[in-house]
């Protein structure tokens, strides 16, 4: 029973509601005047209801992997500061990639209206851009944390290819959502948070 999928996600469930539950800080009816604040913002109320509730269903999935690729880019991003100092960047990262971030970055310093993605350059970065920085000579670096870089290709890939489907406004299967939870259990595991 406790191998069951299932069984593993609901008791994950209870322990994460029981956590909630314990903190001031996530206080249900918080989030409850958050949600009605954030729908009366967004119109959701005239949306059709199935789409409302196929895409709350797969915001879960954003919700874990975006915490993922952020908490990737900041394993990146700290490995390296510690390895080669603060020009990491220009060190570190193929002229391709450097150039890929910062044509982006200079494109969204023109819409100075709209919130930005971040500072660093590594923002800017494709999620698959970030193996490539893991690869060639900065492999040394990397090698101790992680069992090799098939591995983290094979992970990073994949929910690459799942974060594409929820980007673009489509729906995961279950077998999709137990791919991304393994893998996403898998990383921390062997990478830590």
């Amino acid at each position: 029973m406790k191998d069951d999928p299932l069984y593993s996600f609901a008791f994950r469930g209870l322990l994460t509601k029981q956590a909630l539950e314990s903190t001031e800080a996530n206080d249900c009816s918080k989030l409850e005047v958050e949600e009605e604040k954030l729908n009366k913002l967004l119109c959701i109320d005239e949306l059709e209801v199935d789409f409302v509730v196929k895409a709350k269903r797969m915001s879960f999935v954003y919700v874990a992997i975006c915490a993922f690729e952020n908490m990737v880019r900041d394993f990146v991003t700290k490995v390296l500061l510690e390895e080669k100092g603060t020009n990491w960047w220009n060190d570190c990262v193929k002229k391709r990639i450097r150039d890929k971030a910062l044509k982006r970055k200079e494109e969204e310093d023109k819409i100075r209206w709209h919130t930005q993605r971040g500072d660093d350059y590594i923002n800017y970065t494709e999620f698959g851009d970030l193996v490539s920085i893991m690869m060639g000579d900065n492999w040394e670096f990397f090698e101790p944390h992680i069992i090799s870089l098939e591995w983290a290709q094979q992970i990073i890939k994949t929910l690459e290819r799942s974060r594409n489907v929820i980007m673009h406004s489509g729906e995961l299967s279950e077998q999709d959502l137990a791919r991304i939870g393994t893998y996403i259990r898998d990383w921390v595991r062997q990478v830590g948070a």
